[in-house]
């Protein structure tokens, strides 16, 4: 089991995760947990390149977060990984979305160096 807490602004994200076989399992929250999307990333070992998919739920905009994380992930592990991200704020501004979106980036950078 992984995780990676990080305080940013008004709310705690954290990062949680574990392997799945060979595949891998990670969950992102913040704020009032939820389901907000969820992603799957897919390494091809013939063309050395990952793809992701994104499902989101109606409102929601986790999605980016979501199928960057899965696809980055994927690359880097050369593994299949679901991706799930649920983070809400009331009221949040332009500049805590952008924030915690940098946040979210930054932690996925430290997951892919701890399982390396």
């Amino acid at each position: 089991m992984i995780e990676i807490k990080r305080e940013v602004g008004r709310v705690q994200l954290l990062l949680k995760g574990e392997s799945v076989g060979k595949d891998m399992f990670f969950v992102l929250s913040g704020g009032r947990e939820h389901i907000g999307a969820v992603a799957m990333g897919i390494y091809d070992r013939e063309s050395h390149r990952a793809s992701a998919s994104v499902t989101s739920a109606p409102g929601h905009r986790e999605d980016e977060i979501a199928l960057r994380g899965a696809r980055k992930i994927s690359s880097a592990t050369q593994s299949t990984t679901v991706f799930m991200v649920g983070i809400h704020v009331d009221n949040i501004t332009v500049d805590e979305i952008q924030t915690i979106v940098k946040a979210s980036e930054a932690m996925i950078d430290e997951l892919i160096e701890i399982i390396r």
